[in-house]
């Protein structure tokens, strides 16, 4: 009764939004799904390229919503912030669970904007597959390639969806080179588009030699399908030639159907199971990625891409993602990759269960964290609406209330016995080195550093606690958001990924936080370090009261590549006896020393970067506290940096620009007075493709810019490259700017 009430609350809730949730929700919430009938899966692409609209179809044809919402109506389901309905873009991502064939779907709708790159990073460590896709009169474009390079980063198979196949610039072989190209994989296309003289109108099924065709009046969901025959004989014979060719390369990669293929003597005579099954082998072990094509808003497509989910990615049980939690046995281990703040039921941790169970009301323990937390009530998601459930079984994703300490990235389990037995097993394993088994119990998320930042007043001091709620939610709903206070001036400091970042920050907290805050200019992160090598001696002598305190410090500030360790000890033999008697108490004091000197230069008071401190000779009076230890360390190296100087470093962008022929040009003239450094110019049908690396500095406000120039047919993305050091004249003009003298 309780669960009938529930949906019924859901069902009218969403029909204030042209939405119904059907029984569908009810059946994948309630019925179990062995491990090998669920799919943990994400949904990434460039911005624009479809991601949204195709999960707003696999919804309705798999009969969870009974009608389709629009991207630019503002009414889609995994849309729901108020903020992405109005912009037309996804800015965080939505869980939504769904049947389809007698298979659950988990599925992930990532945002395509540079600015929320953060919530895919926190999205791939607990996926099972991925959809990659493209736009198909683009092909392969930035935002794709970063996406790609994250989820190499974590093992993921992927299939690859070439969308919007309707255009009449569309070209699926230009498509399948830019993959080729520009992911450095195999593309193995198991499709072909199918047009008339107006559009596209269904595809053939390379594999099965099938014509598929999609009803328009139906919204596609009558489909009509046919054996291709002789009597079509161009498309019969182009079709059959390119199974030929799929199953040629197939034999290639994978080596049990090199067998068959050796057996039969024979390209021709394989038959369509030992290709799909060939197929799923060489996905899973990502060797190369399946390619489907379609046109989501035109309802063309979908259904067989889902099928394509099923067939080709692979279930929780064998997917190289969750092959690495098997260190935990039956026992729970699950691990959080997100947290919203819902107004009626507080913080909600979602959670990726890698094994044993997740059960209401349970006691959990937080492996990086080192703590216990006892949970409240679990949910299966539906974008923004939820549905309680009892307990969630392995190989699922699900919401929890009740957890204040845990954060995205970090691993529950039972309790720390449990912990401890699965870190114990995982050493055993001589396949896995000592480090990685520190690294898997100690990581947490990945969080980029941020490029902007700038100052958020509320307006007045009456707000100042609601403000600093609402940035304390924010910053543990999204990692990538960084909050501090200036010491001069007091401010708090807002730090993001970009201007649209800071911009969507401001939003929330206006509309859902009611609290009318101001942002100060933007500013560009920039960073410092030094040249050369630099050698002195800092004495320390103070005292307190009766108390005397001496330090005696000789110590060294080095360049060195990024990911080394801040603190080196001298490997001389006379040095080598002193720092060998360095107590562990006051080995941490000079760590913490490093630290507090290196958070701030002496031209910007920016971050000090690449740069290694060596310890040569270390004297402690009797009495001398940590505390001066630490200040005699810190000032050390910052009486170092003063007088050896520092340079200071810029964030560089690598820009993708689309303009036209006209325009190009201009466009080209106007980014080599930004100090660009133009690396190539692709021609994509009509357009210019400019692909540079220009200063961050230089693209404030350059959207506007580009508008103009191009009358308003150009765009452009970006995303962080490196840090650069800058040329003595704009260092000069940039202090001059920031200090303003």
């Amino acid at each position: 009764m309780l669960k009938l009430i529930l949906l019924k609350r859901i069902s009218c809730k969403w029909s204030k939004r042209k939405f119904h949730w059907t029984s569908s929700v009810a059946k994948s919430t309630n019925e179990k799904y062995e491990i090998g009938r669920i799919r943990n899966i994400g949904i990434f692409a460039h911005i624009d390229a479809g991601k949204t609209t195709t999960t707003e179809r696999m919804l309705f044809y798999s009969g969870t919503i009974s009608s389709m919402g629009e991207v630019h109506h503002g009414n889609t389901v995994t849309d729901y912030m108020e903020q992405e309905r109005e912009r037309g873009i996804t800015i965080t991502s939505a869980a939504v669970t769904f049947s389809w064939k007698n298979y659950k779907f988990n599925l992930i709708d990532t945002p395509g904007h540079i600015d929320f790159t953060n919530e895919v990073e926190q999205t791939l460590g607990i996926l099972d597959g991925a959809i990659v896709v493209l736009d198909g009169s683009a092909g392969v474009e930035a935002q794709t390639m970063t996406v790609w390079n994250q989820a190499n980063r974590y093992n993921i198979p992927r299939i690859v969806y070439i969308n919007k196949m309707d255009r009449k610039d569309a070209d699926f072989e230009k498509s399948l080179q830019s993959i080729e190209s520009k992911l450095d994989t195999h593309p193995l296309p198991i499709q072909l588009p199918l047009k008339d003289d107006k559009s596209l109108i269904g595809l053939v099924n390379v594999i099965t030699l099938e014509k598929i065709l999609f009803n328009k009046n139906s919204q596609g969901t009558k489909i009509e399908k046919s054996k291709l025959t002789q009597q079509e004989e161009n498309l019969y014979m182009l079709a059959k030639e390119k199974r030929t060719t799929l199953t040629d390369k197939l034999s290639g990669l994978d080596d049990e159907l090199a067998n068959v293929v050796i057996q039969r003597n024979s390209l021709e005579e394989v038959s369509d199971q030992n290709l799909v099954d060939s197929l799923r082998r060489v996905t899973i072990s990502r060797k190369a990625v399946p390619v489907l094509l379609g046109s989501s808003y035109k309802n063309v497509g979908v259904q067989p891409l889902m099928d394509g989910i099923a067939l080709y990615l692979p279930s929780p049980g064998i997917s190289p993602c969750a092959t690495q939690y098997s260190c935990f046995e039956d026992s729970l281990c699950a691990k959080a990759f997100k947290i919203i703040h819902d107004k009626q039921r507080g913080p909600m941790t979602f959670v990726r269960v890698f094994t044993g169970k997740m059960k209401k009301s349970q006691k959990l323990y937080n492996i990086q964290q080192g703590k216990s937390e006892q949970s409240s009530r679990i949910y299966a998601a539906y974008a923004d609406e939820y549905v309680e459930v009892q307990e969630m079984d392995c190989g699922n994703i699900t919401a929890i209330t009740g957890l204040k300490c845990t954060a995205p990235g970090d691993l529950v389990t039972c309790s720390s016995s449990s912990a401890n037995r699965a870190k114990t097993k995982m050493r055993k394993n001589k396949n896995v080195k000592p480090e990685e088994v520190d690294n898997f119990f100690s990581r947490g998320a990945r969080v980029p550093d941020p490029v902007f930042f700038c100052s958020i007043e509320p307006p007045s001091l009456s707000y100042q606690v609601a403000l600093d709620n609402a940035l304390q939610e924010l910053q543990r709903q999204d990692p990538s958001l960084r909050v501090a206070q200036d010491d001069e001036t007091g401010q708090i400091v807002l730090g993001g990924m970009g201007e649209l970042h800071i911009e969507i920050i401001k939003e929330i907290i206006k509309k859902d936080y009611k609290v009318d805050v101001q942002l100060g200019k933007m500013r560009i992160a920039y960073k410092e370090t030094i040249d050369k090598l630099l050698k002195d001696t800092y004495v320390l002598d103070h005292k307190i009261g009766t108390s005397k305190h001496t330090v005696k410090i000789t110590l060294s500030v080095i360049p060195i590549h990024k990911g080394q360790e801040n603190l080196i000890f001298d490997q001389d033999k006379e040095c080598a006896s002193n720092l060998s008697k360095i107590h562990p108490r006051v080995l941490s004091a000079l760590k913490n020393g490093v630290s507090a000197a290196l958070m701030h230069g002496p031209k910007l008071g920016c971050p000090v970067i690449d740069v290694g401190i060596m310890l040569h000779w270390l004297e402690v009076g009797k009495g001398t506290s940590d505390t001066m230890v630490c200040a005699a360390m810190a000032q050390g190296i910052r009486k170092l940096f003063t007088s050896g100087g520092s340079s200071l470093l810029e964030p560089i962008m690598k820009v993708e620009i689309v303009a036209t022929d006209e325009s190009a040009p201009a466009v080209l003239a106007d980014i080599s007075r930004r100090r660009a450094a133009i690396k190539n110019v692709d021609v994509r049908r009509k357009n210019k493709v400019i692909h540079a690396l220009i200063p961050l500095a230089e693209l404030i406000g350059y959207s506007t810019v580009l508008r103009i120039i191009t009358s308003g047919n150009g765009a452009f993305t970006m995303e962080f490259s490196h840090y650069q050091s800058m040329d003595s004249h704009v260092e000069q003009e940039t202090i001059k700017k920031v200090t303003g003298f």
